[in-house]
């Protein structure tokens, strides 16, 4: 019995570790950025690109537990046929603000409301290197403590 309790808890475990909240409302994630004073991540995708930063960063227990204590995680797919024209214009009219040539992309930045206006300061891309998760970890932050 108790080899049996352990074993689910383990599996019970595993599951809320690799378990992520990905925000894909700009709006929301702005109010969380400002509320809890933490950088916004935002994950700019689309179909077709490569996956490597899902699989080799976004899904191991390294950056789940790092995400969950330094960022905001937003993942913006601009080939998503579920979301308003207008998102998809703003999600657009964001990557190119932001300098963003190619997919996938990851960026960091700071979002404030003040005076019902957002302002936005750039703290700078990660781009996804092979080698995993830790490495990907150190460069951002490199960018968060600089």
């Amino acid at each position: 019995m108790t080899q049996k309790l352990l074993i689910l808890l383990f599996f019970l475990g595993s599951f809320f570790l690799h378990s992520q909240v990905w925000k894909t409302d700009m709006n929301d994630a702005i109010i969380a950025s400002d509320t809890q004073k933490r950088p916004l991540l935002i994950y700019f995708t689309a179909a077709g690109v490569s996956q490597k930063f899902q699989s080799e960063i976004f899904g191991t227990p390294d950056f789940v537990v790092w995400s969950r204590d330094n960022v905001i995680l937003v993942k913006l797919d601009l080939s998503d046929a579920n979301v308003s024209e207008t998102v998809k214009d703003q999600n657009v009219k964001l990557k190119n603000a932001l300098g963003i040539d190619e997919l996938p992309q990851a960026c960091l930045l700071m979002a404030s409301v003040r005076k019902g206006k957002t302002t936005f300061n750039n703290l700078g891309l990660v781009p996804y290197k092979p080698g995993g998760a830790k490495g990907w970890i150190n460069d951002a932050n490199l960018i968060l403590n600089p």
